[in-house]
């Protein structure tokens, strides 16, 4: 697509915490390791854009069973249940996800002095996926004059306890390249927006069915 780099579009981008995993901020969850480590995560031997300019990798131990963390993070069509910054969420197939499955979701972007208010619509795509494992997925977000695209990997770790969730995510565009510290701020925001509400969402699955 063409390139756009108005001063509106870089001030909304810069005003809003943007993120494919989530957009929000927040402070880092109890227990997250934000990191930058050379070697990537991935699922099924593929993993993040090793060229975007934009990334964040985290992970955090969540006290609950993994078949609990699994059933939030692939029911897709529950998220905005939990997530307090997903206002719709829904599959564009049936059944289990699994590898091709699709879905769209959209968060809100409140009004700044740049744009007015607005919804960023994302559409993810499964790439690879390894049930209670790993999940990797693509797509694109875009709202009016803005668009990104964003690869998501996930991986899921039984510790004694619980089980370690890491996450890596890379954006590329014009929009996010036009600032890159910028951009690599809101993306990990997001992504520890995403960890901590994951954890909150869980923990009280797991009390709940364990009283």
């Amino acid at each position: 697509m063409p390139a756009i780099r108005s001063t509106s579009v870089r001030a909304a981008l810069l005003t809003v915490p943007l993120t494919l995993g989530l957009l929000g901020t927040g402070a880092v969850p109890a227990g997250a390791t934000p990191s930058h480590p050379a070697k990537s995560l991935t699922c099924r031997g593929e993993g993040v854009d090793p060229d975007a300019a934009v990334r964040h990798r985290t992970d955090t131990v969540i006290h609950a069973p993994l078949h609990t963390l699994w059933e939030l993070q692939t029911d897709v069509a529950r998220w905005p249940a939990w997530q307090s910054s997903v206002e719709t969420a829904e599959r564009l197939d049936h059944g289990p996800l699994r590898k091709g499955s699709a879905f769209r979701w959209t968060t809100p972007i409140p009004p700044n002095p740049a744009t007015p208010a607005t919804d960023l619509e994302i559409t993810s795509t499964v790439e690879q996926i390894k049930r209670g494992s790993c999940l990797r997925w693509t797509g694109p977000a875009s709202a009016e004059g803005l668009r990104i695209d964003g690869v998501h990997v996930w991986n899921f770790t039984e510790v004694r306890g619980g089980v370690r969730v890491s996450t890596e995510e890379t954006h590329t565009g014009d929009q996010v390249e036009a600032n890159v510290p910028a951009a690599t701020r809101i993306l990990g925001e997001g992504l520890e927006k995403w960890l901590r509400e994951l954890k909150a969402a869980a923990e009280a699955c797991a009390h709940h069915q364990a009283g």
